[in-house]
This record gives structure tokens, C-alpha cells and sequence, in this order.
């Protein structure tokens, strides 16, 4: 597998620490309101990354913090009259809700800044210690002139940083792009810690740099997340880390880019997002996750209705074809067809052994910087396989080895795994002329026939013709 690393701007063959085995960090939500659809894009990405790694046999252990302490969540805290803890309680459980309907999986684990805080004051000393940390009256921060490669991950200039920067008042650095470790408490009602330079809590970046630490250990084979990250947090975890620890931080650094609105970034300060948990109440989940898949996980996603709809209906032509599968199934064990019905033909054999070049397509295209758009069209290719292969029937092995693969393939990308009310309610109306088109059928009045099937098409009702009778779907 080759994967674009960030931090060298090129393609890489991905070569694990320790064979079989892989270390992987991704930033996780601050939890202080339900997040949005650009929220979501490093969730599923990553998640598909783990999948797929995973399905390759790697045992990967995954692990994806949650901010729990944040002036935002102090902020809300305030605004509904409740604890901070409540707030971020609340909103970690509205978390797994969506990321459940996402059919993003949880990590090996979830830590919270709130459980990690004598090991961030320990990696704060340890810097301080070292040199690179300094405490100005309870405040701490990182000396960013001291780490030669400052700026190696974004590929920011040092001296063009310094110019454009500012200490802000209150602020006493020794220099603009220095960045704060520990922060020292101001009015009572922020969340705060004792420590050895008072009262306060962590910066930001700090927080990452010790939880990935303190599971994954010093260097990870895999840093991830959104392409707004890569500077300032990432290129300050690097600073933090390599300083402490003295090893490279992470071998491998992964970015996706950017759901917009209109041509510019969707953000909550913006106020120009939707959050999952809306869209979820007009979409389905699995809709949203194709969506973000059916791009390349580093470049921008155009967020409109079009590729809301083009999403919706790329996973019912798969929905469509896992039903197809399951009806013949279901359908050759019936009273009247024969025991060699269950069984393979020599040419269903053939075909079937052929179905191995799309998984084949598939993984190639995954192994490409995980190339989820080009493994989405090699699911469909196999789908036109499978409906080509089945048109007149199929036997229940047959079936049953093209769902095998089908599923085999989906479950990678997340999709097809929650099971969709498939019976399908039909009208009076609708079963009249179902029965007409039967009739005519059997008439040989094909005319009459296809004129139904047309009527019928144009009010989004497809009829498929199977050895086991009319199988009928809804578009």
C-alpha cells in the first residue's frame, strides 16, 4: 500500500514499525455541540483506513481522543446552566449516536483530556526540564526556536510566521510563535487543575501529544486528520513530541481535505454547516458515508443537493443488489425447483471465479493512497457482473458467493451494513397492473406488457422477471 505522507509531500509505501501491526492516532471532536458533515469527513475517512488495514490483516489499534476541556465547552456550560463536565458527558454520547449511524467503528480507544492530566503535566515539566518549555506567572510555553525543524510538516517558513504573528496583551512570551502548554486559571468558574506552576489547565496541542503517548508510545506509525490541522496543532505536536521524546513522532502523516459550501470551507463559525444529526433526519446514514467516500479522501468535497441525491442513489443500485441476491436465495429452496437448482452450473462456477478481478480492482485502487472513489466503481462493476450473471435466475450457491464477495467488499467501505426494511408495500392499483402484465405475458401480447412495465418505471416501481416469479423494486 502507498500512502500520500504529508510531511514528505510524496507518495510512500507504507511500511509499519512492527510487522502485522499498526499504531494509529486521529484527532478527535471537542465535545461541546454535535458535529458537522465536514466534522465527519476525517471520522469516516480514517475509519475506513482502519478497515481496510484491518481487512488486509493487520491488528491495528486505533485511538481517538475526545477534547473535553475547551473554553467552547466552558462557554455552553454557561449557556445551558449546567457543568462543563455535563456539557462534554452529553455531547460525547450524542457523539457515538452519529458516528454509529455513520457505521464508524470505535476506537481501541477514546481518551479524554480530563483522564490524561498528570501525564500532560508530566510531559509539561519534562519539557521544561529539557529546555524547551518556559513558565511566565502560572502560564507555561513552548519554545519554538529551540526545535530546528519548526515548521517541516506545513512547510511554513519560521521568519515569515514570526512576522505575521502578534503577542497578545496579557500575553508574556519571549517570542510570537511560542505556544502555550499549560495555561494558568483567570476567574473561578474555568475548569482547572493544581499543578507546579498553580491552578490551570492544558493548551490544545499538548493534550494530543501526551494521550497518543501514553497508548501508542513515543512514534506512531499513522497521524491523522483534517487538512485544517496540519498547522498549527500537528506542526505543535511534532515540536512538543520529538522534543520530548527525541524519536520522530509519527512516520506517517494523512490529511483529507475540506467539505465546502459554495467554494469555501464549512465551518461552525462560518454558521455555513449542517450537522450529521439534521441530515440524518432527511438521509439516510449510509447515504452520508458514500458521500464522503465517493471522492478522494484529499481533495475537496463540493457539499449541494446534487451529490446528496447522486449518493442516495449510488447506494440503492448497491442496496438493490444485495436485495436481488438475498430474493434469489430466499427463493431457490421453493417447493417445485429441482435440488440441482441449489447447486453451481460449470458456467455459474466460471463466473463466479471471475468476480476475483474486481475484489482484485478493488484492492488495487484501496492500495493507491486508499483510493475509496475508483473501489466504489469497482463495486459496481462487479454489481453489473452479478446482475448480468443472474438475469435469468441463479442457482443458491451462485447467490450466495456473489453476496459473499458483495458484502465482502462493502463492508471495507462501511456500507450495506445496516439491514433496510427490503419488503416492498404494493398498492392495489399497482398489483392490478402487475397482474394485467402477467396476463399479457402469458398472452404473448409483449406490447401490452412492456407499455405496463414503462408505466409502471416511470413511477419509480421496477419489475425484475426471475425463474421464481416477479421480484418487484422500489427506485
Amino acid at each position: 500500500m502507498r500512502i500520500y505522507n504529508t510531511l514528505t509531500r510524496k507518495k510512500e509505501e507504507f511500511i509499519p514499525q512492527e510487522e502485522g501491526k499498526v499504531k494509529m492516532y486521529v484527532c478527535g471532536p471537542t465535545v461541546y455541540n454535535f458535529f458537522h458533515i465536514g466534522n465527519a469527513r476525517p471520522f469516516v475517512v480514517f475509519d475506513t483506513m482502519r478497515k481496510y488495514l484491518e481487512y488486509k490483516g493487520y491488528k491495528v489499534k486505533f485511538v481517538q481522543n475526545f477534547t473535553d476541556v475547551d473554553d467552547k465547552i466552558i462557554n455552553r456550560a454557561k449557556e445551558e446552566g449546567i457543568s462543563a463536565g455535563e456539557v462534554s458527558e452529553k455531547y460525547i454520547a450524542e457523539y457515538y449516536k452519529d458516528a454509529a449511524a455513520l457505521n464508524v467503528k470505535k476506537a481501541t480507544v477514546h481518551p479524554k483530556v480530563t483522564e490524561t492530566i498528570p501525564d500532560i503535566i508530566k510531559f509539561v515539566q519534562d519539557l521544561i526540564d529539557k529546555g524547551y518549555a518556559y513558565e511566565v506567572d502560572g502560564d507555561v510555553y513552548y519554545r519554538t526556536k529551540m526545535f530546528k525543524d519548526y515548521g517541516k510538516l506545513s512547510g511554513k517558513n519560521t521568519d515569515d510566521l514570526r512576522l505575521g504573528a502578534r503577542i497578545a496583551v496579557g500575553e508574556k512570551k519571549e517570542d510570537p510563535l511560542d505556544f502555550a502548554l499549560w495555561k494558568a486559571r483567570k476567574e473561578d468558574s474555568e475548569i482547572a487543575w493544581d499543578s507546579p506552576w498553580g491552578m490551570g489547565r492544558p493548551g490544545w496541542h499538548i493534550e494530543c501529544s501526551a494521550m497518543s503517548k501514553k497508548y501508542l508510545g513515543d512514534t506512531l506509525d499513522i497521524h491523522a486528520g483534517g487538512e485544517d490541522l496540519q498547522f498549527p496543532h500537528h506542526e505543535n505536536e511534532i515540536a512538543q513530541s520529538e522534543a520530548h521524546n527525541g524519536k520522530p513522532f509519527a512516520n506517517y502523516w494523512m490529511h483529507n481535505g475540506y467539505i465546502n459550501v459554495d467554494g469555501v470551507k464549512m465551518s461552525k463559525s462560518l454558521g455555513n454547516f449542517k450537522t450529521v444529526r439534521d441530515l440524518l433526519g432527511q438521509y439516510d446514514g449510509e447515504v452520508l458515508r458514500f458521500l464522503i467516500l465517493s471522492g478522494q479522501y484529499r481533495g475537496p468535497i463540493d457539499f449541494n443537493p446534487e451529490i446528496l441525491s447522486q449518493s442516495e442513489n449510488g447506494l440503492k443500485r448497491m442496496r438493490n443488489a444485495k436485495s436481488h441476491l438475498k430474493h434469489l436465495i430466499a427463493t431457490s429452496t421453493q417447493a417445485g425447483q429441482g435440488a440441482g437448482h441449489l447447486d453451481m452450473s460449470d458456467a455459474e462456477k466460471e463466473a463466479l471465479a471471475s468476480f476475483d478481478k474486481f475484489r482484485d480492482k478493488f484492492c488495487e485502487a484501496m492500495d493507491d493512497d486508499l483510493n475509496t472513489a475508483d473501489a466504489i466503481s469497482a463495486v459496481f462493476e462487479l454489481i453489473t457482473a452479478i446482475n448480468t450473471a443472474t438475469k435469468d435466475g441463479a442457482s443458491k450457491a451462485f447467490a450466495e458467493g456473489s453476496l459473499d464477495i458483495l458484502m465482502e467488499l462493502c463492508t471495507v467501505l462501511g456500507l450495506l451494513q445496516q439491514e433496510v426494511e427490503e419488503k416492498v408495500e404494493i398498492e392495489p392499483e399497482i398489483q392490478a397492473l402487475i397482474d394485467e402484465r402477467q396476463a399479457a405475458r402469458k398472452a404473448k401480447n409483449f406490447a401490452r406488457a412492456d407499455e405496463i412495465r414503462d408505466q409502471l418505471k416511470a413511477q419509480g416501481i421496477t419489475l425484475k422477471d426471475t425463474p421464481q416469479g416477479v421480484q418487484v423494486i422500489r427506485n
